[in-house]
């Protein structure tokens, strides 16, 4: 009896999981399979989630049209820009605080676990006005500079504790071999913390890649817009043609997927290691 009550059990978590499942992954599945369809055949009744006759077309279309190409580029451009400079100011940062022992130390980290208790929305203002001061307002530059400073706490946060886990006769081995810390960080830390800097890697590309509130607000020039900004727009002149908006939608998840794909092997050790651990 215990037995079948276990197995019971089991099989109604894994129709639950299941169900779950498909709520989740249709609406996906269904925008799939509707920036394969014709204009056609977007609003067809009963719905189909197999295209009839699937096309390329939309692809083409949305990648040609309103200058799709040059806001891509736009948050390529961004995105890698903010995820490697994040990393690197990141990376120093954490490794001073887990490795040297200065007057504030604490203070510090306490202060940088602080500012991620603040809502985005809340810095809109102050950002504005700091990046209209500095110039940095209306471009790529601007936009890179504030994703940086959005990242680096938790960025510092993830690889702070995974520093602190490496052993410390490492160290000891290169300053006799007379090496000095500089070495030691490029050479020894950043080797070895492969899985934690994937980890960030894939956090701070994602949240470059889709950030819309600050982009809307500091990007004037048509020119200089981000994926997020573009599809908001290219939605709204094209409300009608679906096939065209959810191609433009797949297009632009496109580098997070291979960001992520890459990337995954090192992530999952990450967050199974003391790259989640403070």
């Amino acid at each position: 009896m215990r037995h079948r009550r276990f197995r019971l059990s089991h099989l109604l978590l894994y129709a639950l999981l299941t169900t779950g499942s498909l709520v989740m992954v249709t609406p996906f599945l269904d925008m799939i399979s509707t920036a394969f369809k014709s204009q056609t055949y977007v609003l067809e009744v009963p719905p189909t989630l197999i295209p009839r006759e699937p096309t390329l077309q939309n692809f083409v279309d949305a990648w040609q049209s309103n200058h799709f190409a040059l806001f891509f580029r736009n948050s390529l451009v961004v995105a890698v820009s903010t995820t490697v400079l994040s990393l690197l100011v990141s990376a120093m940062l954490a490794y001073g605080l887990a490795r040297f022992e200065f007057p504030g130390k604490n203070l510090v980290f306490y202060a940088i676990l602080l500012t991620m208790m603040i809502p985005s929305l809340m810095l809109i203002i102050p950002q504005f006005m700091l990046a209209k001061t500095l110039g940095l307002r209306n471009s790529l530059t601007g936009l890179v500079l504030v994703y940086t400073a959005m990242n680096i706490p938790l960025n510092t946060f993830l690889l702070r504790g995974f520093f602190e886990e490496l052993p410390r006769e490492l160290e000891e081995a290169v300053l006799i071999d007379g090496g000095g810390h500089f070495t030691i960080f490029t050479r020894m830390a950043l080797p070895l913390s492969t899985p934690a800097l994937a980890t960030v890697a894939i956090f701070t590309f994602l949240a470059a890649w889709d950030e819309f509130t600050w982009a809307l607000t500091a990007i004037d020039d048509a020119t200089k817009r981000t994926l997020p900004v573009a599809i908001a727009t290219f939605q709204g002149e094209h409300l009608t043609q679906w096939g065209l908006v959810f191609a433009a939608s797949l297009v632009a998840i496109l580098p997070v997927i291979i960001v992520f794909v890459t990337l995954q092997r090192y992530f999952v050790k990450g967050l199974t290691s003391g790259a989640v651990r403070g």
